[in-house]
């Protein structure tokens, strides 16, 4: 069996002191884990840890705290988290518990989480800087006030609450931007996943099959690769579905002659791949298919090769909409010239988002666009998607009925390495040739 990779313990020690070289002295960190969401009634959906934390301690458990103390005598990175519960774990599997918890995730210290309204407040007190997530869990938004609120009405002289609480997102999500070499491996291992889906939906796809279907054959390839869930609610669009952005009922029969758009990502290790490939249902592209689809694949390579250190973020979406202009006036689809077109944007008639995202433990990743109102520059080690599309409502009047109900997307996840690029999705199936072959290729 092929080893398969994952974050070390040094890695995610690293993170933290990284984290607290950021935050200088006299500051805490204050960051709790995500919570159960009740599914209805008794029933809860699966537990997915909320991405700062695990970022931060890989610990992947509910009803947890994780608190960041530079210099502090005994022990800087601390956690509160459940205890052992023989009968708990019974009906719900192991709890790790605080004194496992410093052994098998690095922690100087551990605590119970019942405890903690006892011992942070202590913590808390006299640091000049809290930092916190404000505005993300209210409930324990209110607790941190209660908190901080008890130490600033104690009795106690020289009792000092923080003066200062600084957003700790701004901080993490600052280092989430840029993929170490493991996090890398991890994010080809989960575009790996993904690649085997896509090309598996591409062989097994005909007409007559429901959307759904389909999808059961993409899931079926992300739990045998080991990505136990997709990284997102998988787009199943065939025809004109393809055309509703974020289409997920994925309940609409396919039909010959029609184009079918997967945007579908395996989530490996909480980390997220994102794809998107449009193929025909039958196996074979028609000549009005083929047309819209080489504009749009065209688009995609060149703003590809516009990911590289020293170009800023837009630049790939410039490049797309260039190409997408140039080629839909082609076709007589818009009308004026290139420039007026792209000055009136009368193109997002048939192209309306934008050309990428940050990819990393959010599919839609954290990371700034922008700095001081200018596009970000490109820097090695930044994940981003480029995923160009043109959409024809088949209810535009004013187009040829032969394009009318195309959508295509293609997506692929880009790596900015140091010299250039690197496309971690390279071995999916994308040109029309490469489709075709595949979706001939139909196992015995």
């Amino acid at each position: 069996m092929k080893s398969k990779p994952g974050i070390g313990l040094r890695e995610f020690s690293s993170r933290r002191e990284e984290l607290m070289s950021m935050m200088g002295e006299d500051g805490i960190a204050i960051l709790p884990g995500a919570n159960l969401v009740a599914r209805n009634s008794d029933v809860d959906y699966l537990f997915r840890q909320d991405s700062d934390f695990h970022y931060l301690t890989g610990f992947d458990e509910q009803e947890a705290v994780f608190v960041l103390i530079p210099g502090r005598e005994h022990g800087e990175a601390l956690l509160f988290c459940r205890e052992r519960d023989p009968e708990q774990e019974q009906w719900h599997g192991k709890i790790t518990g605080p004194e496992r918890a410093m052994q098998l995730y690095g922690m100087d210290d551990a605590f119970p989480i019942s405890d903690i309204d006892d011992i942070l407040p202590g913590l808390i007190e006299g640091k000049s800087r809290l930092y916190y997530a404000m505005g993300h869990q209210q409930e324990f938004d209110a607790r941190v006030i209660n908190w901080v609120n008890s130490i600033a009405s104690s009795q106690h002289e020289g009792t000092q609450p923080p003066g200062e609480f600084v957003q700790l997102g701004h901080l993490v999500h600052e280092l989430r931007l840029f993929k170490s070499k493991q996090e890398v491996e991890v994010m080809k291992f989960a575009a790996a996943i993904t690649g085997d889906a896509h090309r598996r939906i591409m062989r097994e796809a005909e007409p007559g099959m429901y959307e759904y279907e389909l999808e059961a054959e993409l899931n079926h390839a992300f739990l045998r690769g080991g990505a136990r869930s997709p990284a997102y609610p998988s787009i199943f669009g065939s025809g004109n579905n393809a055309n509703i952005l974020h289409y997920i009922e994925n309940d609409d029969v396919m039909k010959s002659g029609e184009l079918v758009l997967v945007d579908a990502g395996a989530e490996y290790q909480c980390y997220a791949a994102d794809v998107t490939r449009t193929f025909p249902v039958n196996g074979k592209f028609s000549k009005a298919q083929k047309e819209i689809y080489n504009i749009v694949l065209a688009a995609q390579e060149a703003a590809i090769e516009m990911v590289k250190p020293g170009n800023h973020w837009n630049q790939p979406h410039e490049a797309v909409v260039r190409i997408i202009c140039q080629g839909l006036l082609d076709l007589n689809l818009l009308e004026g010239t290139l420039d007026t077109i792209i000055e009136n944007e009368t193109y997002k008639k048939f192209y309306m988002h934008r050309t990428g995202h940050w990819l990393g433990l959010d599919v839609h990743d954290v990371g700034e666009y922008r700095i001081d109102e200018e596009w970000r520059v490109f820097e090695p080690g930044m994940v981003t998607t480029i995923e160009p599309g043109i959409y024809i409502s088949q209810d535009l009047a004013d187009v040829p009925s032969r394009y009318r109900g195309i959508g295509i997307r293609i997506e692929d996840n880009v790596l900015v390495t140091k010299t250039g690029h690197e496309v971690l999705t390279s071995g999916i199936p994308k040109t029309i040739e490469e489709i075709e072959k595949t979706m001939a290729s139909k196992a015995a």
